[in-house]
């Protein structure tokens, strides 16, 4: 702390009001950190002090340490939502997190109105054939406490984090109002249309290219962008066809006036499962968060889409 102290402050001789310390023993500290450090770490100038290269490179380093401390301390207490001002990071994928973000907020304010969030995008690795690799990045970071929990789209977890499944999901079409493809939803003309693919790395193949291979079917991927939610505005200007989830479809997809529809093929189901490190469920502020995050997932229902087989007995009958 009195690394951090002096480096905000600028200033020696400000530490020790700020430390509730006597200047010379903040003198004293500054002496150890510095032969320990083997560096000046600060210079004297006219107005106060200025922080050497080495100070520098290890201001986040130190930060982060500091940060962990404070939030062992903070969890050795007991833990109440209504009056901790404690923050927290989920990981989920963009159009999962825009799904129960409104009502987990909602409850926030409600009741843990001095909780903060963070929420990390997580989109699996590009070329992995299984879930379960597809994802294997998340666990290392959240045994890095890089994030408190995550929602993937996995059913099967290491043994040393805890699963708690929340929903099934699908992915649905998103086209702009009026787009051929709305009237006639024909897997020909799917497969004739230009697509686009939410890919973080900008890789264009996704699931949607396994599926079409399995019938010997291809698609032109025109365009990737790194999130669904800017997926939905570019679809909504342009002839893009572009697979989200039926959620994030039904709760997002009318403010853009984007219409969603059924695929004219399968496009699969997945499980949706909350995961967190069994050791870090006996932190009561995660374990508590867990199961918020929980209920408002379970709160959000799928709408229905436009139907294919309705749209094409409509088309039939040229409407």
């Amino acid at each position: 702390m009195l690394f951090e102290t002096v480096l905000e402050e600028r200033h020696v001789a400000r530490a020790p009001e700020r430390l509730h310390l006597t200047p010379s023993a903040v003198s004293h500290g500054l002496s150890r950190l510095r032969r320990l450090l083997n560096d000046p770490l600060f210079l004297k100038t006219p107005k106060g002090v200025v922080p050497t290269a080495r100070a520098v490179q290890l201001a986040a380093p130190i930060a982060e340490v500091l940060a962990r401390v404070r939030g062992i301390v903070a969890d050795a207490g007991p833990f109440d939502p209504a009056t901790s001002k404690r923050r927290f990071a989920i990981g989920a994928p963009d159009g999962v997190s825009a799904v129960f973000l409104p009502l987990l907020l909602a409850e926030l304010t409600r009741c843990a109105p001095g909780i903060d969030l963070a929420v990390r995008q997580l989109l699996p690795e590009a070329g992995e054939a299984t879930p379960a690799r597809a994802w294997r990045s998340v666990w290392g970071a959240l045994e890095a406490r890089a994030m408190d929990l995550a929602i993937v789209p996995v059913a099967e977890v290491p043994l040393r984090f805890a699963r708690r499944a929340l929903f099934e999901e699908d992915f649905v079409l998103v086209v702009r109002a009026g787009h051929p493809l709305a009237s006639d939803p024909s897997l020909r003309r799917y497969c004739d249309a230009q697509h686009l693919v939410v890919s973080l790395t900008g890789d264009p193949r996704g699931f949607v290219d396994d599926v079409l291979a399995r019938k010997n079917l291809t698609r032109r991927v025109a365009l990737t962008v790194p999130n669904f939610m800017f997926a939905l505005a570019v679809v909504a200007e342009s002839d893009l066809v572009c697979a989200v989830p039926r959620r994030f479809a039904a709760m997002h997809a009318p403010r853009f006036g984007v219409i969603a529809l059924d695929a004219p093929l399968s496009l699969g189901r997945f499980e949706l499962s909350l995961v967190v490190p069994r050791a870090a469920l006996t932190d009561a502020g995660v374990a508590w968060l867990a199961a918020l995050v929980e209920r408002a997932s379970s709160s959000s229902r799928p709408a229905r889409t436009r139907s294919t087989s309705g749209a094409r007995r409509r088309a039939a009958h040229g409407r």
